[in-house]
């Protein structure tokens, strides 16, 4: 595991602490590896039928009680990271293809996360929040309760969308692949300042996803 945390440590840079943590003995790791070297990686926790979610990383963050009694299994993808400079155009193909692989061996239901903006303050982000705020926010029966110390309740704060391409365009690429697949954010975000960034809930219903987008992704997965 070294190669995956000093990846995990290059892109996920902390102010204290250090960089394992108590999901990773629960988790599946994933690691998409080249010539050059590993190339990208993930983790999956598999919670059956919403049970035990709140061992999950976002359960950190998130009151996720609303999700516990989902009929379903959910997966919780984390510390999705690919390697800075020079990185193979097939990675996060091949990424999201063995990720749809232990989605479906799961049976999982609901793929969820945090999804997270550089810099802890939400100023900067005022316009992909806004974006979040009037298009995105998740429906009221599984919406994530507010748990951390310090959030941003940004439909109150963010204001109206001025440039929604501008807006799109802002927001962090992994999260832009989730909203394309249907998904959805919780109705605030959290600060973490050990990492400096601003994220929010993320979860994706994985039979809304798009007809044509399922199938390239089962196509990948084999």
């Amino acid at each position: 595991m070294g190669r995956v945390m000093a990846l995990r440590a290059a892109c996920f840079p902390r102010s204290r602490g250090v960089e394992a943590d108590a999901q990773d003995a629960l988790s599946a790791h994933v690691m998409v590896e080249g010539a050059e070297g590993l190339l990208g990686y993930f983790r999956v926790m598999l919670f059956g039928w919403g049970a035990g979610l709140e061992q999950g990383y976002a359960a950190r963050f998130y009151d996720v009680g609303p999700l516990s009694g989902y009929a379903r299994p959910i997966a919780e993808v984390g510390r999705f990271c690919v390697a800075p400079g020079g990185v193979h155009p097939d990675v996060l193909r091949l990424a999201w293809g063995a990720m749809t692989r232990l989605v479906d061996e799961g049976q999982a239901g609901l793929l969820v996360g945090c999804s997270s903006f550089r810099g802890a303050g939400w100023q900067t982000h005022r316009a992909g929040l806004a974006l979040l705020a009037a298009e995105f926010v998740g429906p009221k029966a599984h919406l994530p309760g507010r748990k951390a110390a310090e959030l941003v309740d940004y439909p109150a704060l963010a204001g109206p969308v001025v440039d929604r391409r501008a807006s799109l365009a802002g927001l962090p690429p992994l999260l832009r692949t989730y909203l394309g697949m249907g998904g959805w954010v919780s109705d605030h975000a959290v600060v973490d300042r050990d990492l400096d960034t601003l994220h929010v809930f993320t979860c994706v219903e994985v039979d809304r996803v798009p007809a044509a987008r399922a199938a390239s992704l089962r196509a990948v997965a084999g």
